[in-house]
Parts: structure tokens; C-alpha cells; sequence
């Protein structure tokens, strides 16, 4: 199975769409829809390839706005996957901090993820190739994306180049969010790439030395 991973910057706050691709099969898993859905349509169909699955990595607008409206977009109508607790944030703070922003409701999840779950990008079969880290502390039920046959995690708003997410909003929680990081990211290999929700890409060897907050 060869994974290809296709990248997308989208929507006002510049939110990082990435698109899971299995070669072989066809199917396709979008990972923080954000903005802009119809533009993630059409490049995975450019590609040959098939909406399957959507996995949200926490529960902040602008990382799930156009995930109803994607899974709108294909039949039959993709799983959608999220941390229970990231659920719970949604539904108790989501429309109080969309800053502005007309916020779209959550679809309904039918994955709920876990620490250590291994996933298919096609459910329907093939081999198990991401591993969910969970990385709470920037927000409740925050994950990451880990898949090793590509050298690569998907890792939402936890860490960026040179920094990390922000933990003042609800559920925030700064020393949590520093541990998860030493724990869950800089425990995978140095040469890791990192493939945050807002911003460049980086890696695993890099922030180790770089970051001001964690070196």
C-alpha cells in the first residue's frame, strides 16, 4: 500500500487541509476539513480518488467548518472520526468561540478515537496504517495522526514550527499540552515530519532543538 499525502491552505486563518490518499484502493481520508469544501472535493476527485473517511483532530471551528458540508459531497457519505472529549468541547463551547465566524454544526461522528487506536484509511479493508496519539492541553480530545509508512504526523494545532497552540481558550491547559508534546511527538523518529494546522511544515529533530517552548 503506498500513501500519498496532499496538502491544501484554505479559508481565511489559512487552515492546512491534508488528504490521505491509499493509491492502491483509491480511498481518500481528509483530515480537518476547515473551510472551503468544494475545493477539497474536487481535489480528491483530480486524484482519482474517493472521500471515505473525514478525521478531526479537535474541536475548534476552523478545523471541522466544512466537515458536514464535505461528507455532503460524496455517497455514501463518509465516516467521520473525533475524540469523545472533543465531542463534549464542541457541544459546550463550540458556537461561543467561533470569533465572528457563522460556524457550521458537527456531523454526526461514527469513530471515536482512542490513545494507541491503529486506523484504515479504507474501512472497508487493507492494512491498519495511523496510529492516534492523543495530545490534549491546546484543546479536550486533541490527537494526532501518526503514520509511519510515510514518515509523517498530522498534527493538528498542538505544535507548530518554532511553537505551539495556544491554551487560553476553554479546556486549555499549558503544562498538559508541553508534556503530550515530549510524550506523544518527540518520542516518534527525529526525521519525522510534522504537519501542523496553520503554518510550514517542520519535523520532529528540528523543534527538539528549535522550539523556545520545549527546547
Amino acid at each position: 500500500m503506498t500513501v500519498t499525502i496532499a496538502s491544501l491552505t484554505l479559508g481565511p486563518l489559512g487552515n492546512n487541509v491534508y488528504i490521505l490518499g491509499d493509491e492502491e484502493s483509491g480511498a481518500a481520508v481528509v483530515i480537518d476539513p476547515s473551510f472551503e469544501p468544494r475545493r477539497q472535493a474536487d481535489e480528491i476527485r483530480r486524484r482519482g480518488w474517493t472521500l471515505r473517511q473525514i478525521w478531526l483532530t479537535h474541536g475548534h471551528f476552523d478545523h471541522t467548518e466544512g466537515a458536514a458540508a464535505l461528507r455532503e459531497l460524496f455517497s455514501p457519505a463518509p465516516l467521520v472520526g473525533m475524540h469523545p472529549d472533543a465531542q463534549d468541547w464542541v457541544r459546550t463551547y463550540g458556537k461561543r468561540f467561533s470569533f465572528g465566524f457563522r460556524s457550521a454544526p458537527l456531523p454526526p461522528v461514527d469513530v471515536p478515537f482512542y490513545q494507541g487506536q491503529r486506523l484504515k484509511l479504507n474501512p472497508d479493508g487493507g492494512k491498519l496504517m495511523v496510529e492516534v496519539r492523543e495530545v490534549p492541553g491546546h484543546s479536550p480530545g486533541s490527537v494526532i495522526f501518526y503514520c509511519a509508512e510515510a514518515g509523517a504526523a498530522i498534527v493538528g494545532d498542538a505544535i507548530f514550527r518554532e511553537s505551539i497552540g495556544r491554551t487560553d481558550l476553554p479546556g486549555g491547559n499549558h503544562p498538559q499540552l508541553i508534556s503530550a508534546i515530549r510524550t506523544q511527538i518527540f518520542t516518534l523518529p527525529e526525521e519525522t515530519r510534522l504537519l501542523p494546522g496553520h503554518g510550514p511544515e517542520t519535523s520532529v529533530g528540528y523543534e527538539k532543538v528549535h522550539n523556545p517552548y520545549l527546547s
